[in-house]
């Protein structure tokens, strides 16, 4: 099984683990498709420094390229 790290901000986690989220996404801006997983491989978020440990983790489900409009949009956390 392969594993992805992504990195991700210390107040965005907070919010998230504050809902108790079953399902979140994780998103970094550009154009390309993510490859690094395929379904069902572990994907962990770590911190940026100065904390920089990991914080959790899930199993990776689907990628889609979307514009930055929309991938905010999707999000019920933003639309409160």
């Amino acid at each position: 099984m392969k594993m992805y790290v992504g990195v991700t901000d210390k107040n965005w986690f907070e919010l998230l683990k504050s809902e108790q989220c079953d399902e979140v996404n994780f998103w970094t801006p550009g154009a390309r498709n993510f490859k690094a997983l395929q379904p069902n491989e572990l994907f962990l978020f770590k911190l940026h420094k100065p904390d920089d440990y990991i914080v959790g983790g899930g199993y990776f489900v689907r990628s889609t390229v979307l514009p930055t409009y929309m991938a905010y949009g999707i999000c019920p956390l933003l639309d409160r």
